[in-house]
């Protein structure tokens, strides 16, 4: 089994929190990897523009002081987002980041968006899976020499939960890579926003674009669902096509997180604090579910998302929630927030993948 390290948010006069997160992380074995020169990715999620529930970036601080201790060079990072926002691309990402306390500052290291300007900077990383292939990701997380994920353990309305997985899975994806996870794969055009500018049928590789009275149209016919277009269109008129099953995502999800992690030193922190029922991708957050549970620390990313998923299922439902208001069918938590999704699905087919394991032994400290 492995071994997960667990604190709760308990503190003394003479150690507060973030002394307690240093302790878990360094108990947990962190030190254990060579940092010596080596780029360090710490994969997190900085939040969307207005959404409160987020990790407070002290967090990243003790975390990034800890790496360079070491003899390491950490630097935060994430991709764009698919989905318009205040993420979609590097300038927005980053004065994002910026705005929720990311900064060089306050973290003690630099704030790199992985997949460049406009989402479209990855390297492929072929991984032979199920599902997927070929893993488009963001070209510095690629290019790091040791993984180190910084989690927000959630709700999340497809995937049932959002931890270390897929922080490490969707993340790390490029925009083209987050379509071919989220998506039908054939992305269509908002004719009203478009432009006719012709940017999109330039970087099409596959004359997968044309255009009737001055505006693009995607003939799904030879479009092979790169995603490139919505990466380099400046007026949000390209958009993707959802509709993957939750299952399916879920697969591609624990796929893409074996892509992120393959070869190469990793590991994975789990704070689960505002517990909210959605991802922090909304531009909102919700009344947490459960009260919080604690921190969690780990070499195994599949081992830690079962832990913090036990841990929050423990918790006593909050009444004002939106969890306290649906009617319980079971001992769930994620399932009873979200009913059509199927959380296990993540950690049971990373398992079979050899990502990790779901049996764990929990280590309180």
């Amino acid at each position: 089994m492995s071994k997960v390290y667990f604190t709760d948010m308990s503190t003394t006069f003479s150690e507060n929190l973030l002394k307690k997160f240093r302790r878990l992380i360094d108990t947990a074995g962190l030190g254990q990897i060579d940092f010596e020169k080596k780029f360090v990715a710490i994969k997190i999620h900085f939040g969307e523009y207005g959404n409160l529930a987020y990790l407070r970036p002290h967090y990243a601080r003790v975390l990034a002081e800890y790496i360079k201790e070491k003899g390491g060079i950490p630097f935060l990072t994430d991709c764009n987002t698919l989905y318009v926002g205040s993420r979609k691309h590097a300038l927005e990402h980053i004065e994002t980041a910026y705005i929720n306390g990311y900064t060089p500052y306050a973290t003690g290291c630099q704030v790199i968006i992985a997949d460049g300007l406009k989402g479209t900077d990855e390297a492929l990383i072929p991984i032979d899976g199920e599902v997927v292939s070929e893993a488009k990701i963001g070209r510095a997380i690629a290019d790091a020499d040791i993984v180190i994920s910084l989690n927000h353990f959630k709700g999340h309305e497809e995937a049932g939960f959002g931890g270390a997985l897929k922080n490490l899975g969707m993340g790390s994806g490029s925009r083209a890579g987050k379509m071919e996870m989220h998506c039908d794969g054939k992305p269509t055009v908002k004719t009203r926003k478009c432009r006719g500018c012709g940017m999109c049928a330039k970087i099409c590789a596959n004359n997968g674009i044309y255009f009737e009275e001055g505006k693009a149209v995607i003939n799904h016919d030879t479009c092979v669902g790169c995603g490139r277009c919505i990466g380099i269109c400046n007026f949000d008129a390209i958009i993707p096509t959802f509709g993957q099953s939750e299952e399916l995502l879920n697969k591609k999800i624990a796929e893409y997180a074996l892509a992120v992690v393959k070869d190469k030193p990793n590991f994975h922190i789990n704070i689960a604090v505002d517990i909210s029922p959605y991802c922090d991708c909304h531009a909102e957050n919700d009344i947490p579910i459960v009260p919080n549970v604690g921190m969690f620390a780990s070499f195994d990313p599949v081992a830690i998302d079962m832990a913090s998923a036990d841990g929050v299922n423990a918790m006593p439902v909050n009444p004002q929630s939106v969890l306290g208001r649906k009617e319980q069918c079971c001992r769930d938590h994620f399932t009873n927030t979200h009913p059509n999704t199927n959380w296990k699905v993540q950690v049971e087919h990373a398992e079979h993948i050899g990502l990790g394991s779901t049996q764990y032994e929990l280590v309180l400290i």
